[in-house]
């Protein structure tokens, strides 16, 4: 089993999804008693936070990687960044290292494609859906990105940050993101990404009005197959209800 190194605190409630979903996959495929080799390095999320809203990313970037650097030299064979808004600097981070990075836009952009759909409704924390970085990635396997409305990107926002990164699951954070999706369905979108790894925490597949691809999901998964060496992911996506990829 190859260890898997990953990049958390951001936030840690989300960080303790990768953990559990990882250790259940490779429970499920090794049975027993089975857990996953990982190392973890947990950032201090206000530190991350201060620098996203200073618009300081090159300094996000050599945080991120100084980090993922001792992960490496700790003995990680990969690394995994738990979180979809720091892939923005995802580039700098993978080029400070010698292992492979698990780019989570890139494994929701196959598995997304692999499940046939074209133009998926992104609902994401602020700078995830109007930097442009992810729409950009998406395009490289020819997926259309839909972006909710101004309002509806700001309750997004704040949902996560306010709410969901401080152990805060409302009932009203809940309908909004339903209401948002069938909105997006009306403007076109043909399934929807939980593009924040807090996101599933309020919502999943059974309530939302279009099919789902949990990012955090999807990312846990490839990091079980790449531990375990599974050699086509693509043969390896889980169906559950309503459409729903995870």
């Amino acid at each position: 089993m190859r260890k898997i190194g990953l990049l958390g605190g951001m936030s840690w409630e989300s960080t303790a999804t990768y953990y559990k979903l990882i250790n259940e996959g490779i429970r499920q495929s090794l049975g027993g008693l089975s857990s996953a080799d990982i190392l973890m390095r947990s950032l201090d999320f206000q530190t991350v936070v201060a620098l996203q809203k200073a618009d300081r990313w090159a300094d996000a970037a050599r945080l991120l990687g100084d980090a993922a650097q001792g992960l490496e030299a700790a003995g990680a064979d990969c690394i995994l960044i738990c979180t979809n808004t720091m892939h923005l600097v995802a580039d700098q981070v993978a080029a400070s290292c010698d292992v492979p990075l698990i780019h989570i836009i890139g494994e929701t952009a196959k598995t997304i494609t692999g499940a046939g759909y074209r133009r998926p409704l992104l609902l994401a924390t602020r700078y995830t859906m109007e930097n442009g970085f992810y729409a950009e990635h998406m395009r490289r396997y020819g997926l259309d990105v839909v972006i909710p409305n101004e309002a509806d990107r700001m309750i997004c926002h704040n949902a996560i940050f306010d709410e969901l990164c401080q152990g805060v699951v409302s009932d009203a954070a809940h309908q909004a993101l339903i209401d948002m999706t069938a909105r997006g369905r009306d403007q076109g979108a043909d399934c929807v990404i939980l593009g924040c790894t807090e996101l599933g925490l309020s919502v999943d597949a059974g309530c939302l009005p279009l099919p789902c691809f949990d990012s955090t999901h999807i990312h846990a998964r490839a990091a079980v197959d790449f531990a375990l060496a599974v050699p086509n992911q693509a043969a390896m996506l889980h169906f559950v209800t309503d459409g729903a990829y995870i």
